[in-house]
């Protein structure tokens, strides 16, 4: 996207609006979905980060770059949306490896349950880092942190759900 459609979306521009929205609604649909695996949630963020970055507009600088910008406020949506909905895990009595797809299932939603259960920031960073394996450097920018702070959270999730979940045995 060049320079000249940027500047006159910070300026109001609604036609440069829509050519930026055009251009930056799918990376940053997909940056809110690595984060926070729901697709409903994820339109509505990416429609949110729009309408924010709209309403902002007069503080973006055009010379940095959209994309970056975007997804610095689609992670701040989707931060705000983990903290929102944190559900209780309940642990089994029993667990372990089955040969039961339906005990096995369950074990997977278990893990699921406790890794949405991490606190906004520490999920985000684990989700982008270990599931959607994206680069530090990349998620420290999205994330508005160093790529050591990106490494900070990952280890301390892994902490905490190694924690959580050490009754559940690998035999």
């Amino acid at each position: 996207m060049n320079e000249t459609t940027l500047e006159r979306f910070a300026a109001g521009d609604p036609v440069a609006f829509e050519a930026v929205f055009r251009e930056f609604q799918g990376p940053v649909y997909g940056w809110i979905m690595r984060i926070v695996r729901d697709r409903g949630a994820a339109e509505e963020l990416t429609v949110e980060t729009f309408w924010r970055a709209w309403n902002a507009r007069a503080r973006f600088d055009a010379r940095r770059g959209f994309g970056a910008w975007a997804r610095r406020i689609a992670s701040n949506l989707a931060l705000n949306h983990l903290k929102r909905r944190h559900p209780m895990i309940d642990r089994p009595a029993e667990a372990g490896r089955h040969a039961d797809p339906a005990i096995d299932a369950e074990l997977r939603e278990t893990i699921e349950r406790a890794f949405r259960e991490l606190p906004s920031k520490l999920q985000a960073a684990a989700t982008l880092a270990l599931i959607e394996e994206e680069p530090y450097d990349e998620i420290a920018r999205g994330l508005g942190i160093t790529v050591n702070g990106v490494k900070s959270r990952v280890f301390r999730a892994v902490r905490i759900l190694r924690k959580k979940l050490e009754w559940i045995r690998t035999d």
